[in-house]
């Protein structure tokens, strides 16, 4: 599935990774302008092919008081503002089989979250809207079993999938990265690495997800060393009150950096 199906991506000739980056959920219109103002600066610069992300609901909280987002059609008016404002596509997570067509009026992308990637209804709905469908692997899923969840998204007629890679259970309160699947799910589709969610630490007592993003680049190195099509970074300029998912982002200021180098890396390994 060439990137170039999707409306309004950039840089498809640069052969460079492609980046799925933004907010973990949409917390308004400013911030979700601001941060894509400035990735699309970044990615501009450097020439990566770029999807802004953002949660327009959160569903699968630890706590029940835990931000689950701003409204649905509010926070979908965002991403589709979002979009016409800087003329780039949009991804956003789904959580029910009726989240598809609505969330598809507004986005380019749709996402399913690791935890839902083996409810077949879910997938159908989100592929038979015709977009692209990324399929968070479950954490709980060896990467061999993937190569079913894009089946599901091919019977429906399109070949429009990517999987994401976003790390596995490690005991109960960490993830591991195993890049053996990368080679093995780029059999099946384009792979993405979830940088920041492969570095998470759940089920912590308190019931808020820990994070290691000291440990970002190191993840985002090795896969891009081991060829993965693209790279799913959630950032923000105030992560430590971003109100989901804060403890594991990246802080904005570091992305450009971070890319910097990255983009280096792919053009080293690209020449062998």
């Amino acid at each position: 599935m060439n990137l170039e199906t999707i409306p309004q991506i950039k840089h498809t000739q640069s052969d460079n990774f492609f980046l799925l980056a933004g907010p973990c959920a949409i917390e308004g219109e400013e911030m979700a302008l601001r941060i894509a103002e400035k990735i699309v600066e970044i990615t501009n610069k450097l020439e990566i092919p770029y999807v802004f992300k953002g949660s327009f609901k959160k569903a699968n909280r630890s706590r029940i008081d835990s931000f689950t987002g701003i409204g649905d059609e509010k926070a979908l008016k965002i991403l589709r503002k979002v979009s016409e404002t800087f003329d780039i596509p949009t991804i956003t997570d789904i959580h029910e089989n009726s989240d598809a067509q609505m969330a598809a009026e507004y986005v380019d992308v749709l996402q399913i979250p690791a935890f839902l990637v083996r409810q077949t209804d879910l997938v159908v709905a989100a592929a038979e809207t015709g977009k692209v469908v990324n399929l968070k692997k479950g954490q709980f899923m060896s990467p061999e079993a993937m190569k079913h969840a894009v089946q599901k998204v091919k019977d429906t007629g399109s070949n429009k999938a990517w999987i994401t890679d976003r790390g596995t259970m490690f005991g109960y309160q960490d993830m591991i990265v195993d890049f053996r699947g990368i080679p093995t799910m780029k059999t099946y589709a384009p792979v993405v690495m979830d940088v920041t969610h492969s570095l998470q630490q759940p089920n912590q007592t308190k019931g808020v997800t820990g994070g290691r993003p000291d440990m970002i680049e190191t993840i985002a190195r090795a896969a891009v060393v081991n060829h993965v099509d693209g790279l799913f970074i959630e950032t923000h300029f105030d992560p430590a009150n971003a109100k989901s998912d804060g403890a594991n982002m990246l802080h904005l200021d570091n992305l450009e950096g971070l890319l910097t180098r990255l983009v280096a890396i792919r053009k080293t390994i690209t020449s062998f």
